[in-house]
């Protein structure tokens, strides 16, 4: 099994490829398709999947032209709905990467149809978490972007962020690597660390958003939430 994040400093984002036994896939993949078929064909792997943790404000994704590219099926999570051809995967879903496999995890806050995506190895034993923007490395998304493209208020979204991590996150254990979408320096969140991956256990400890003790009422009002100015997400994405 292979995982290697893909970071992009003048974005702060991380996109990630996962290879296994001839099988690979990726996930939140930028604009330039070719360091991805590049790495899958020094491999001698096929990519499979095409993993979006959620509709991105902040970035293109080239997912449409690296399906195109090299068949792979673009996979979201629950609610999500394009244009496109893609998968809407159910929540708590696995799909199978060689010999490892990536489950589910319906995580609305950020967006409604946010996900994260639990690797787990060959014995199905959590690896890595591929967090997408409700989970970086200090603090957790933004749940404001969406609210235009909804109906939904700020509070609202961040109530869901406050229940997905408690209940899909936090729960898992502790040594799992946390592998977000964003670093320091992007605006999708307020207080991110300039590291890029971190254990889950570590956050627990150290991530305000992860106070074991923290009411719901007063994560909504801690929540990183911006100013009007910014773009909102986009419910659709044309090819």
């Amino acid at each position: 099994m292979k995982i290697e994040q893909i970071y992009t400093g003048c974005l702060a984002q991380g996109a990630y490829y996962i290879e296994s036994n001839g099988e690979a896939a990726i996930i939140d993949p930028l604009r330039e398709t070719a360091p991805y078929i590049e790495r899958a064909h020094q491999d001698g792997a096929t990519i499979k999947y095409i993993f979006e943790t959620h509709f991105h404000a902040d970035f293109v994704s080239g997912h449409i032209d690296l399906a195109r590219k090299s068949g792979a099926t673009i996979v979201y999570g629950p609610s999500a709905k394009t244009e496109f051809e893609m998968h809407e995967a159910t929540d708590g879903e696995r799909f199978q990467i060689g010999r490892v496999s990536v489950e589910v995890l319906h995580t609305p806050g950020h967006t409604p149809e946010s996900t994260c995506y639990l690797l787990r190895d060959e014995d199905a034993k959590p690896v890595a978490l591929f967090s997408g923007d409700t989970l970086f490395i200090g603090d957790v998304g933004r749940p404001d972007l969406a609210q235009k493209a909804t109906g939904l208020t700020q509070e609202d979204l961040a109530g869901w962020l406050f229940d997905s991590l408690r209940n899909k996150v936090m729960s898992l254990p502790d040594d799992v690597i946390v592998y977000p979408a964003h670093g320091a320096g992007s605006a999708c969140g307020k207080n991110m660390s300039s590291e890029t991956w971190d254990t889950l256990g570590n956050q627990k400890r150290t991530n305000y958003a992860l106070r074991a003790d923290m009411t719901r009422s007063e994560f909504i009002q801690k929540s990183p939430l911006a100013s009007s100015h910014h773009l909102s997400i986009l419910p659709r994405m044309p090819p």
